[in-house]
């Protein structure tokens, strides 16, 4: 159940936010070469790598719009990329 009135995150909290999630997707991406490496492109692990990558760059394009609803007015481009 979503509360009556949600509280928005702040611009810090997003700044955090971002930063992890940059390094959650360098990781990813890290960890993608080397499942690529040993086990080919066409393995399904490869294969839920890269839907892995994918989602996380949904996210952080819609945590990208959220900060700028949450923050108008402020400087809030390039928080999650």
């Amino acid at each position: 159940m979503r509360p009556a009135e949600s509280i928005p995150l702040t611009l810090e909290e997003h700044r955090e936010l971002g930063a992890e999630l940059r390094g959650t997707r360098a990781r990813i991406q890290e960890l993608s070469r080397v499942v690529n490496e040993v086990y080919g492109p066409n393995s399904q692990a490869a294969f839920s790598f890269l839907k892995a990558a994918e989602a996380l760059d949904r996210l952080s394009v819609d945590l990208q719009a959220q900060a700028a609803r949450d923050w108008p007015g402020y400087r809030t481009d390039g928080i999650y990329s």
